[in-house]
């Protein structure tokens, strides 16, 4: 029996990720703060580069905090 696969819920859900929506951003943290693995959340590889540069703006701004402590 195969283990099914996550889909990605940005191409599900016909969305791009943004930094302004930090809900859905802080969904593909850690709680230290790291980034989760395409593996870990189903995302596929565009929409992980995406996501990865929208967390990164979001830290920048200030949205997001770059660790916990």
């Amino acid at each position: 029996m195969a283990k099914q696969r996550k889909q990605c819920f940005f191409t599900k859900k016909g969305i791009k990720p943004d930094y302004k929506d930090v809900a859905t951003i802080q969904r593909y943290l850690t709680p230290w703060g790291k980034i989760k693995e395409a593996k870990d959340t189903g995302n596929c590889a565009k929409c992980q580069r995406i996501l990865t540069r929208e967390i990164k703006r979001a830290r920048f701004l200030a949205l997001v905090p770059y660790t916990t402590r």
